[in-house]
């Protein structure tokens, strides 16, 4: 599935645009998370990276 709605890094709002935002100019991103599987191989480094940036 193709996530559609992104936010902005800057100023926060939503958008469609993929590129830039259209109020601010700034970067935008998916807001989502990943999805999680038990399987996942790299839950072990993803753990290590939480705890770092406590």
């Amino acid at each position: 599935m193709v996530w559609l709605l992104r936010k902005c890094v800057k100023c926060g709002e939503y958008t469609l645009r993929k590129d830039r935002c259209p109020h601010c100019g700034g970067e935008t991103r998916i807001p989502h998370p990943a999805k999680f599987s038990p399987d996942d191989k790299y839950a072990v480094y993803k753990g290590m990276m939480r705890q770092l940036k406590k």
